[in-house]
C-alpha cells in the first residue's frame, strides 16, 4: 500500500510539471509583433469621400491618386501659363497625409527647364491643393495613421 501511495504521489508531482504554463514576457510578445509588422503597408489607403464606393484597396488607391492629380491638372489648366518653349515634364510630388487627414507637400521635383519656363510652378501646384475635398487618412490595424506617397504629374504646355 505504501508503494502504491508513493507511486501515486510521484505521478501527481510529475503531472503538475506538465501543467506549468510557460510565461512569455510582454516585451517578447512586442518584439515578435514588431518583427512581423509591415510598416510600409496600410490596411486602407487614404481616400476622398468620392472614392468611398470603390470595392478593392487597389481601386481606392487609384481613385485617390486620380482625384488628386485631376485637381492639380485642372487648376494648372485654368491658369494662364505663358512659355517661350514647349514644356513636357513629369513633376514628382511627395505628399504626407497626417492621421488627421491633412495633406502636406514634403518634396517637389521639376526639371530645371520647366522651372525656368514656369518659375511659379511650385506655387501653382501648392495653390491647387487648397481646393481639395476632405481626405480620410490611411488606416492600419483600425487606427488612423500618417502615410507618405509620391505622385507623378505630367504637364504639357505649348
Amino acid at each position: 500500500m505504501r508503494q502504491l501511495f508513493l507511486i501515486l504521489i510521484l505521478i501527481v508531482v510529475s503531472a503538475c510539471d506538465d501543467l506549468k504554463v510557460k510565461k512569455i514576457s510582454s516585451e517578447t510578445i512586442l518584439q515578435e509583433e514588431l518583427q512581423s509588422f509591415k510598416w510600409d503597408e496600410v490596411d486602407e489607403y487614404p481616400t476622398f469621400l468620392s472614392c468611398e464606393g470603390t470595392k478593392t484597396q487597389q481601386d481606392r488607391k487609384q481613385c485617390f491618386e486620380q482625384t488628386l492629380s485631376s485637381a492639380i491638372l485642372t487648376y494648372l489648366q485654368d491658369e494662364r501659363i505663358i512659355v517661350n518653349h514647349d514644356v513636357l515634364d513629369t513633376l514628382l510630388i511627395q505628399f504626407k497625409i497626417s492621421d488627421a487627414g491633412i495633406l502636406s507637400v514634403l518634396q517637389f521635383k521639376a526639371d530645371s527647364i520647366t522651372q525656368a519656363e514656369i518659375p511659379n510652378i511650385k506655387d501653382l501646384v501648392y495653390a491647387s491643393l487648397d481646393s481639395l475635398p476632405v481626405i480620410e487618412p490611411a488606416i492600419k490595424r483600425g487606427q488612423k495613421v500618417n502615410s507618405e506617397f509620391t505622385l507623378p504629374i505630367i504637364i504639357k504646355v505649348n
